[in-house]
């Protein structure tokens, strides 16, 4: 009776705690792959999107999901003799952090640190080889490459901080985060890959 009691207390006092939705949004400040040859170039997606979810708990605590996507994409162009090999991919990029949060004792504005856990995948993922020069009777060599599947998805470590700022019914919160994957979630022959070490600046938009 005492441990059915017990979790019923619980569930309504998790129930009681405040539960805000919002959208978060930013930019990276580290590109989301780097390049290794000369002849590649690659463009980092210039914005960060999705939604927010977070729990408020007592002693200025809380805990966060987001999930925050964002795109990249990249050639690389690779001389043979007597032909080439042009690569075009791209591929969109989701990120799921959780984080647990401290806020300090202020009243409209309230620094807060954060520290939690990631988990990173691409999503439609597209990567293209042609080579040339065409042959008369076989054409262009088009083949898809797709990187091997378990270089599509990495987990990882995060720290971050900002403020949130209370006003009227709107929590306005700007804040850096630090991520540090396991290992790298793409890799294109060596040629291109994706960063270990992620910074990023965003900013929540919760009610």
């Amino acid at each position: 009776m005492k441990p059915l009691l017990f979790l019923l207390l619980l569930g309504g006092a998790v129930r009681a705690q405040p539960v805000s939705l919002g959208l978060k949004a930013g930019v990276p400040l580290t590109d989301s792959v780097n390049t290794v040859q000369g002849d590649t170039t690659a463009a980092t997606g210039r914005y960060l999107i999705g939604p927010e979810v977070e729990v408020r708990l007592p002693l200025g605590l809380s805990v966060e999901f987001d999930a925050l996507y964002r795109h990249f994409s990249y050639t690389n162009y690779e001389a043979l003799t007597g032909s080439s090999i042009t690569t075009v991919g791209s591929s969109g990029n989701w990120e799921f952090p959780i984080v647990a949060k401290y806020r300090f004792r202020t009243k409209i504005v309230r620094p807060y640190v954060e520290a939690g856990v990631a988990w990173d995948t691409l999503s439609g993922l597209k990567n293209t080889s042609i080579a040339t020069p065409c042959s008369l009777l076989g054409g262009c060599e088009n083949t898809d490459y797709p990187p091997t599947p378990y270089s599509q998805r990495t987990a990882g470590v995060l720290i971050g901080g900002g403020v949130d700022i209370h006003a009227f019914v709107i929590h306005l919160a700007p804040e850096f985060r630090f991520t540090r994957w396991a290992h790298q979630y793409f890799n294109l022959s060596g040629d291109l890959h994706s960063g270990q070490n992620q910074v990023e600046f965003l900013v929540g938009f919760t009610f």
